[in-house]
């Protein structure tokens, strides 16, 4: 595995310290522990593990779950396939993506309404595209993977996923609430950490869990 986390760039390797260093809230870990059995079960059946990641504007916070759970996919070389989408078209929101540049990501757009990401965490690591998409867009899986509702209002209002082995909801506060405001990197960053803490903490268990 050291070569894979040789890979990463140092500034993505200091915030993913940063974000292992994180206590999770006891709460939450029944549900991450969902997510982290389906990964166990896909991989120990030897099927693809798909992700899709789902809230109302695929804007943020399914934004952020995407792509640090496809490094954390990555830095403990538990394969999955991390994906993300709406109820609505936006678009990948710009102050999301400052957040993941001050976490060191290097990031490229192409596109200005909706625009495309390429999204790098090292040079020999493979990257990452992103947009704002309907959760059913042809870019996402349409069978065989966990639908995991990162917002309240997406959770509430999309009673059936279809296609979704498994419904499981992880929710989390929208850094919205703080745009235009002296708080906004402070927040979106804070969001990004807690979003990183708990995928690096699926992806560790789901390690744990099948190398035993």
């Amino acid at each position: 595995m050291k070569k894979y986390v040789d890979a990463i760039n140092k500034e993505v390797k200091a915030w993913i310290k940063l974000a292992t260093s994180e206590a999770l809230l006891e709460e939450r870990v029944a549900a991450l522990d969902n997510l982290v059995q389906y990964v166990v079960d896909k991989v120990g059946a030897q099927d693809e593990v798909h992700i899709n990641f789902i809230c109302t504007h695929n804007s943020r916070r399914s934004q952020l779950s995407q792509v640090w759970a496809q490094v954390a996919s990555y830095y403990f070389q538990v394969p999955a396939y991390c994906y993300s989408g709406g109820v609505e078209v936006t678009a990948f929101n710009d102050r999301a993506v400052a957040s993941l540049e001050r976490a060191g990501f290097s990031i490229s757009q192409s596109g200005s309404e909706n625009p495309r990401y390429e999204i790098s965490f090292g040079e020999e690591c493979p990257t990452i595209q992103a947009f704002s998409k309907l959760y059913d867009d042809t870019d996402n899986p349409s069978k065989g993977f966990a639908a995991v509702m990162t917002c309240s209002h997406a959770d509430e209002n999309c009673p059936f996923i279809p296609g979704a082995d498994v419904r499981l909801p992880i929710r989390y506060d929208d850094p919205k609430e703080y745009d235009g405001t002296k708080l906004e990197a402070t927040m979106y960053d804070a969001r990004s950490l807690q979003i990183a803490s708990e995928m690096f903490y699926v992806f560790r268990q789901a390690s744990a869990r099948l190398s035993k």
